[in-house]
């Protein structure tokens, strides 16, 4: 006669084809090298792109006043040409500007006085507001719109015998 081995149905729980106590391991190692992943790729892409340098620089080049009068108390009519320029310091990044506003600062009551003033001394001092929107280009993939202000401030030679010529101009940019 022939021997007859069976086992139980313990001996299957023994094979450990499916071990419960090592699953709980397994899990957290697969989502800790997961993440580990997309944050070494973010802090690689950020050591190459440089986003402390990524703010564009707008400056003031020349601005030109034709026709500037003074009406009535605080009216101001002028003609004014001027030339914004915009560079790009992280030559990594594409910038696309959608919309650009500009305007000069409101005149206050006092804007008579203060242009006899500066009439006297040669020059006039104007403001500059900037505002409009931005989106960085990486590659093929281009960000949503953000907002900049710029402000700059024009020293203008002014006088009879001066030309209104930009003599210096500052300008300031946040984003």
């Amino acid at each position: 006669m022939s021997q007859i081995r069976a086992k139980s149905p313990q001996h299957c729980a023994q094979k450990k084809l499916v071990n419960i106590r090592h699953l709980h391991k397994k899990v957290f190692f697969t989502f800790t090298a997961f993440f580990s992943s997309l944050l070494l790729l973010v802090l690689i892409l950020w050591f190459i792109l440089h986003p402390t340098n990524t703010k564009p620089h707008l400056s003031l080049e020349q601005a030109d006043i034709y026709q500037l009068a003074v009406s009535g108390t605080h009216l101001l009519n002028a003609s004014i040409q001027l030339t914004l320029v915009a560079t790009n310091q992280n030559q990594k990044l594409g910038i696309y500007y959608d919309e650009i506003q500009l305007f000069w600062l409101p005149v206050a009551p006092s804007f008579n006085y203060e242009l006899d003033r500066d009439q006297s001394a040669g020059r006039l001092v104007l403001g500059l507001k900037a505002n409009g929107l931005l989106r960085w280009k990486v590659g093929p993939w281009v960000s949503g719109k953000y907002r900049f202000n710029v402000n700059c401030v024009a020293v203008l030679l002014f006088g009879p015998s001066a030309s209104t010529a930009a003599k210096q101009g500052q300008c300031f940019t946040t984003i």
